[in-house]
């Protein structure tokens, strides 16, 4: 057995099990990548779940304190009302007592006068004299006349009018007792600290307390309070706390509030950590897989270039040897047919040495007809291949298209492609080179009436190694890609393929 035959077959199947490896790769990241989302889903679902319990339960003790708050004022407006009818009630004694008769008793409207010790009353005439005045703030021996200032504090409630002495009437003012008004500030601090206490023991879940008509803020917990003033901030805000959550809605001293909230911050972490932790997992992946890529493409260059100045250099001793051999049979009675074709097949293997030099070395273009590069490498290549073979060339001999190349790589590539042509059609059918313009550049179009190739082997086919023949090591369209690439600065590809009626290589090379 030879070299060839163990070596071409493991190659070939480099790819296929490549493309095992793949698809199974695939699979199992599809699998981990499904598995991770799930699991996180149902992390973040269960921590939802227990966080809107919490809310659940925060929300109620709101209520309840609500309801305590509510209360609490509605029993304040009770003592209101009471301290009223105290004032009424004390109003109509004073009146009564001025106007009794003398046989009357008025100790009754005395003791209600005097009892009272919290009320704050002042009775003045209607120039503002005052008559009597009872636990007030001021000393009533220096004070003889409602002041404006005095009259600003006691017109909290409108006065009571009565009449003192047959149409003489005087004014009773009056204002909340002090023990009332000491029990409203400490409602006040009551629903302040309420409105605190929602906002700060949220369970760092962002809330925001408005008035009635939504848009006034009162009070903020786990929010930037500096975006608050932004009212485009505030109105998204508040939207989208609305789709989350509905609005909870308070009634405090016959005001009514409204608490929106969101889910934490930390349950917004949660819901998109697996998103970006994959997506950093996939850049990495990405970059290491580029960076493999290019290193194994420079060793693999590397290999390549290495292989063909190995391979030009072991073919110079016998080139040299072959040329002596070559002027020595001039000088034999031998046929000049004979010596010309040998000097062809000679100087055939000195290009061939020369291109395998020329791999790896900086690229020597120079501008050359492309119509007569091509129509030469044909010429060479009609007289090594059946007669059955028939090759068309557009444009025809004559024709002018300047082009930089490389001419022996170049010559390379065409004689690889019509080489691949013709095997393809076993030695029988026609091979179509065509050459148009464009703008900035030139495309090259080899067509065959070979068997075809599969369309998902159209990226395989170049692969170094890879070959559909019996007998070949696959390295003819892998060199073509590369000199095309690489030296030339364009490229090549199957531009189309029908099972049974052949394939079009195009190669595009710029102006």
């Amino acid at each position: 057995m030879t070299l060839r035959k163990l070596l071409r077959p493991k190659v070939t199947n480099i790819y296929e099990q490549k493309k095992t490896w793949k698809r199974w790769l695939f699979i199992m990241a599809l699998l981990i990548v499904g598995f991770s989302l799930w699991y996180s889903n149902q992390l973040v679902k269960n921590i939802a779940r227990d966080e809107r319990a919490k809310i659940t339960t925060w929300a109620n003790a709101i209520q309840q304190r609500v309801n305590l708050v509510n209360y609490t004022d509605n029993f304040f407006d009770k003592i209101r009302a009471e301290e009223r009818k105290r004032v009424e009630i004390l109003a109509e004694a004073t009146e009564r007592m001025v106007m009794a008769g003398e046989n009357e008793n008025i100790l009754f409207y005395l003791s209600i006068i005097s009892n009272n010790t919290s009320i704050p009353v002042i009775l003045a005439d209607p120039q503002g004299r005052i008559k009597e005045a009872r636990n007030v703030d001021f000393d009533t021996d220096s004070i003889k006349e409602f002041t404006p200032e005095l009259l600003e504090e006691f017109s909290v409630y409108p006065p009571l009018k009565l009449d003192y002495y047959s149409g003489n009437f005087v004014y009773f003012y009056y204002k909340d007792s002090r023990l009332f008004s000491e029990l409203k500030v400490v409602l006040d601090d009551l629903v302040e600290s309420f409105f605190n206490e929602v906002a700060n023991n949220s369970a760092s879940v962002p809330v925001i307390i408005t008035d009635s008509t939504r848009t006034k803020v009162e009070a903020w917990g786990a929010i930037d309070s500096t975006k608050l003033s932004d009212s485009v901030y505030l109105n998204q805000m508040l939207a989208e706390m609305s789709a989350q959550n509905d609005p909870i809605g308070i009634t405090i001293a016959d005001q009514t509030h409204y608490i929106f909230y969101k889910d934490s911050f930390l349950l917004t972490q949660l819901r998109y950590f697996p998103i970006i932790q994959l997506a950093i997992i996939s850049i990495f992946l990405l970059v290491s897989y580029l960076l493999f890529s290019i290193a194994r493409r420079s060793e693999q260059n590397q290999v390549w270039v290495g292989l063909a100045k190995e391979t030009a250099h072991q073919l110079g001793t016998p080139l040299s040897s072959m040329m002596a051999w070559v002027e020595y049979l001039r000088t034999k009675d031998v046929g000049e047919g004979t010596i010309e074709e040998l000097e062809k097949d000679v100087n055939r293997l000195n290009t061939i040495a020369e291109r395998f030099s020329k791999i790896g070395s900086a690229a020597n273009l120079k501008t050359e007809n492309l119509v007569d590069v091509i129509f030469n490498s044909v010429a060479y290549l009609k007289t090594r291949t059946s007669n059955k073979v028939t090759f068309t060339i557009e444009p025809p001999r004559g024709s002018v298209i300047l082009v930089p190349l490389n001419y022996q790589l170049f010559d390379w590539v065409i004689e690889n492609l019509v080489k691949n042509a013709v095997d393809a059609m076993s030695g029988q059918g026609t091979i179509n080179i065509d050459i148009s313009e464009e703008d900035n550049h030139i495309n090259i179009d080899i067509s065959d009436t070979g068997k075809g190739i599969p369309r998902k082997k159209f990226q395989t086919i170049f692969n170094p190694g890879y070959t559909s023949k019996q007998r070949g090591w696959g390295l003819g369209l892998s060199l073509t890609q590369r000199i095309i690439r690489e030296i030339h600065d364009g490229k090549i590809f199957v531009k189309s393929s029908v099972a049974g009626k052949g394939t079009t290589f195009r190669i595009v090379l710029k102006k």
